[in-house]
This record gives structure tokens, C-alpha cells and sequence, in this order.
């Protein structure tokens, strides 16, 4: 596996182009300034009644409706919500964007799945920081970058491995580290990892952990603290040095808890969920209903959201970080700027 760096990537490739940046969002906000203070030619398209149009404007970039931004650009980077790229594409860009011009994603969900299908005429590319928007702009302004991943899909110029490297750099990317990979496996592994690890199963764990100390009779208060709040240490830990530097940090009864009882929470049960679900991402059936979920407007996802909000480790939890001043809101997230 070759890692790409700051030395390996041109980054006056990006900054002769113009570059459309469609969507402000997570993602959106911290590409379109990234590039911006990088020194290239940034305009940022959305539509005109969207709440991203002010933040974007007071953000001092330039802003347009989507299909006149997408006119004489040479680098479309399409950062808007997966089930959103399909219309937007084909209404607002695809008879928009030039000849020769290239199309850019950074999840390569769209491609993967045959949702969009770009001009053959295009460079089709991808460039996927590994972690939040908000962290890809703090890490950035701080003279970092957070590592990235670069795929091509269509490579018409014969060049589009190189405008990849150059955007990433950009964005701040060669400074941690740029890896080479395809749509498809980034796609599969990225889907596979949220819903296994990072959001489904980590999600789940949580609130049974929670709702079994709750059912024997223990404090709601010690659930929260002992299955939720103390996973930031945990987390912190392992972001820092992988598995045994948090085993080395934790205590002896702590580790050999870990060794003795966690195989027997995430047993072959749990490993054949694991490649169940794999396969339905593989497959296509995963895509196939998040697709029908957004087409007809989340109702499956907005009964979830409602009763997480209504769970107990969400009420407990937001009573007890009123109490602990060092958590702040919008710390991480500040939803009035991105």
C-alpha cells in the first residue's frame, strides 16, 4: 500500500482549475473553505432557499445556484446527502457541466450502485477524508490534515489521478496521508464499518448495555455513566495507540474482563450477522432500501429518530451533561455554521 504526501501531489494542478463545490454540509463546508484558503478558485452550489446559502456567503465565498455554478467549471465535487446526488446530477449538472471536466464524489456510494452514470467524456473521481467535515477543517486550520482516500472511476484526461492527489492535497490531506483505493471497496468497507461497528453495532451496544443494568435494578445515572460516558476514554485511547495501548492504560481487572467476556458478547453469533450484512451491502438489497427509504421520505428513519430521542440513555444523558460544563454543545458539531 503506497501513501501519498504533500511531495507526491501538484497542487497548482487544483488551483488553475475552478471548482464548484455542491452542498455545505458536513462535509461541504470544510472542502469548500479548505480549498478556499488553499488559494482555489472556489464557487459553492446550492439552492437559493436552502439555510446553507447564508452560512456559505458568511463563510466570504462565492455562491450560486447549482446549475449556474456547475457552467464553466472545471472540477464538480458533488457533497450532498447519497439518496440527494442522483436528482441533482441529472437535473442541475450533467447538462451543465463542461467537456472534459471532471466529476467528483467523496463517498462513492452513487457510482458504486449505478445511481449516477457521468458522460463518458468525464474524469470520475473520489476523495474521502476518514473522518467528519468538522474535523477535516479543524485539522486543516491547525496546519494538519486528517488522512484521505482517492479512487478513479473514469479517467478520460489521463490525468485524474493526479487532480485527485491535488484536491486532496488541498484540502489538507497529503499532510496525513493520501491512500489509493477503488469506489467499490470504499463503499463496502465504509457501509460495512458504519453498520457493524462505528454507528449500528456500537449504537446497539450501547442502549443494551444501558437497558440491562437498568432491568436489574441499578441507577439509570451509573448505566449512563458506566456504558456511555466512559466510552470517550476508551475511545480516546484506542484512537491514540490501537488496542494495547488502551489495555495498558486500563486497569489489570479491566483487560482481563475484556479477554474473558467480550468474545462471549460478540460471539460466532454476532459474526454471522456481520457477514449477513456484509453481503446485503455486496448484494446491492442494503442500497436498494436506503434508496426507497430517501424516495419517499424517511418514514422508517424519522419513527427511529423519534423513538432513540424518547430512550432513556438519550434523556438521562442529556440531564447528566448539563452537569458537567467541560462538554459543550456544539463544540464539535456548530450546526449554525455547517
Amino acid at each position: 500500500m503506497k501513501v501519498y504526501y504533500d511531495k507526491d501531489a501538484d497542487l497548482s494542478l487544483i488551483k488553475g482549475r475552478k471548482v464548484t463545490i455542491v452542498g455545505y454540509g458536513s462535509q461541504g463546508h470544510a472542502h469548500a473553505q479548505n480549498l478556499n484558503d488553499s488559494g482555489v478558485k472556489i464557487t459553492v452550489g446550492l439552492r437559493k432557499s436552502g439555510a446553507s446559502w447564508g452560512k456559505a456567503e458568511n463563510a466570504g465565498l462565492k455562491v450560486e445556484e447549482i446549475g449556474k455554478a456547475v457552467k464553466g467549471a472545471d472540477l464538480v465535487m458533488m457533497l450532498l446527502p447519497d439518496e440527494n446526488i442522483p436528482a441533482v446530477y441529472y437535473n442541475e449538472v450533467e447538462a451543465n457541466i463542461k467537456k472534459g471536466g471532471a466529476l467528483a464524489f467523496a463517498h462513492g456510494f452513487n457510482i458504486h450502485y449505478n445511481q449516477v452514470i457521468p458522460r463518458s467524456d468525464l474524469d470520475v473521481i473520489m476523495i474521502a477524508p476518514k473522518g467528519p467535515g468538522h474535523t477535516v477543517r479543524s485539522e486543516y486550520l491547525k496546519g494538519g490534515g486528517v488522512p484521505q482516500l482517492i479512487a478513479v472511476h473514469q479517467d478520460t484526461s489521463r490525468k485524474a489521478k493526479d487532480i485527485a492527489l491535488s484536491y486532496a492535497a488541498a484540502n489538507g490531506g497529503t499532510k496525513g496521508g493520501v491512500i489509493e483505493t477503488t469506489f467499490r471497496e470504499e463503499t463496502e468497507t465504509d457501509l460495512f464499518g458504519e453498520q457493524c461497528v462505528l454507528c449500528g453495532g456500537t449504537v446497539e451496544m450501547l442502549k443494551a448495555g444501558f437497558e440491562t443494568l437498568v432491568a436489574a435494578g441499578y441507577a439509570p445515572e451509573m448505566a449512563y455513566f458506566e456504558c456511555m460516558h466512559e466510552l470517550k476514554l476508551i475511545v480516546d485511547l484506542l484512537y491514540e495507540g490501537g488496542i494495547a495501548t488502551m489495555n495498558y492504560s486500563v486497569s489489570n481487572n479491566a483487560e482481563f474482563g475484556e479477554y474473558v467476556t467480550g468474545p462471549k458478547i460478540i460471539n460466532e453469533q454476532s459474526r454471522q450477522a456481520m457477514r449477513d450484512a456484509l453481503a446485503n451491502i455486496q448484494n446491492g438489497q442494503y442500497a436498494k432500501s436506503f434508496i426507497l427509504e430517501g424516495s419517499t421520505r424517511y418514514p422508517a428513519m424519522t419513527a427511529f429518530r423519534r423513538l432513540l430521542a424518547e430512550h432513556p440513555i438519550e434523556t438521562v444523558g442529556a440531564r447528566l451533561r448539563e452537569m458537567m460544563p467541560w462538554i459543550k454543545k456544539n463544540k464539535l458539531v456548530d450546526q449554525s455554521k455547517n
